[in-house]
């Protein structure tokens, strides 16, 4: 838990399901209070925002889908009203698509791909900054996104456009990390490998995580609870000389 700040608030994006649900949960326990924010399923994010009360934390839900910009200014503009000034973002939501070739997709899919997974991220980040850096009269905080190992693989003839999207989180992690280290800003990256969610199966390989299981050197396919520590951990004061790293948590692969 952040001890720089009377009431640590760390907004999740995608928190519905997957990493992001499972990272809103374990904030929730370390003393963070949590804005759960989902696109479409409001009762998946009910359920976590439940489950968080239930064992006698803070939370809250908030809609709004990352790939539109008017959505993004009402989240944070509702967060502000609801919960008050985070003090850190996790980066969580993004999307997959049906495996298939580069010179099989589509410009819609390719221009859906960026604008949710690499804009979405840039202007939540944006909005974090105006309200964290004390360049802006904030007290710091702390921006973990999450990418994917996808990103030194290239996912070849399954998810070349997801790969370069969290190529893109990659290097927008290295240089927002410098350009508020003196602002009092935190800005690291998780990079996930073959994580058992939900995932897969918006990409029509619902069995994808086991079935690669035999790629990961340790053999068997990641948790959303492993991958939630590494982000809780890097939310912590126990990360506070850690900016401008991607830690890979993907099982050796």
């Amino acid at each position: 838990m952040q001890t720089n700040h009377p009431s640590p608030l760390v907004l999740i994006t995608g928190a519905s399901r997957g990493i992001g649900a499972a990272t809103a949960l374990l904030a929730a326990r370390q003393g963070w209070a949590v804005a759960v924010n989902y696109a479409g399923n409001a009762s998946a994010a009910q359920k976590v925002v439940q489950q968080i009360r239930a064992e006698g934390g803070k939370a809250e839900i908030f809609q709004a889908d990352v790939g539109d910009p008017a959505h993004i200014a009402r989240l944070f503009a509702q967060v502000d009203a609801s919960l008050g000034r985070i003090t850190a973002l996790v980066n969580n939501a993004g999307v997959v698509d049906m495996t298939a070739r580069l010179d099989e997709m589509s410009w819609e899919r390719l221009e859906r791909m960026m604008r949710i997974n690499v804009l979405g991220s840039l202007a939540c980040a944006r909005e974090a900054v105006l309200r964290m850096s004390t360049r802006h009269g904030g007290a710091g905080g702390v921006i973990v996104n999450v990418g994917s190992v996808a990103a030194r693989l290239g996912s070849p003839a399954q998810y070349l456009d997801y790969a370069a999207s969290k190529g893109a989180i990659d290097t927008f992690t290295l240089g927002l990390a410098k350009e508020v280290a003196g602002e009092g800003i935190r800005v690291n990256c998780i990079r996930p490998g073959i994580i058992d969610t939900d995932l897969h199966g918006s990409g029509g390989l619902p069995n994808r995580a086991r079935d690669l299981a035999p790629q990961v050197p340790m053999q068997r396919p990641g948790t959303a609870h492993e991958v939630a520590q590494s982000i809780a951990w890097l939310l912590s004061d126990a990360a506070s000389y850690v900016t401008g790293s991607i830690i890979d948590v993907a099982g050796g692969r």
